[in-house]
């Protein structure tokens, strides 16, 4: 299967993933009542299309190990996705953070068991 098209599968896969774990994180963990379910699903699809083209196009230019890949790439990317959370849903930074490392979590396992 060509490149892009296991891209495109990994972006609907993350972002079915990460918008369910942020919807139940938010909604039922933080019991929050600012935002409704679509907006907050809809910020959830915003902030994997932004971050995972930095991680499966630009990243690997710049780093080959494997190892070093998925730390750099999934931190940086669980950083960024915590700061769109933080500043888009009106969460508390530490919320944020967690909410976006469950959702991460979540899709870096589904990952590992497509690919």
């Amino acid at each position: 299967m060509l490149y892009e098209y296991q891209f495109l599968l990994a972006l609907l896969l993350t972002i079915a993933t990460e918008i369910s774990v942020l919807i139940l994180v938010i909604h039922y963990f933080y019991k929050s009542q600012i935002l409704t379910i679509p907006q907050t699903g809809f910020v959830g699809a915003i902030a994997s299309a932004l971050t995972l083209p930095y991680f499966w196009f630009v990243l690997p230019a710049f780093i080959t190990s494997r190892l070093a890949f998925m730390l750099c790439g999934e931190t940086t990317i669980i950083f960024v996705e915590a700061i769109l959370y933080q500043q888009l849903l009106k969460l508390r930074f530490p919320q944020a953070l967690f909410a976006s490392l469950l959702a991460n979590i979540a899709s870096i396992i589904l990952g590992l068991l497509f690919y």
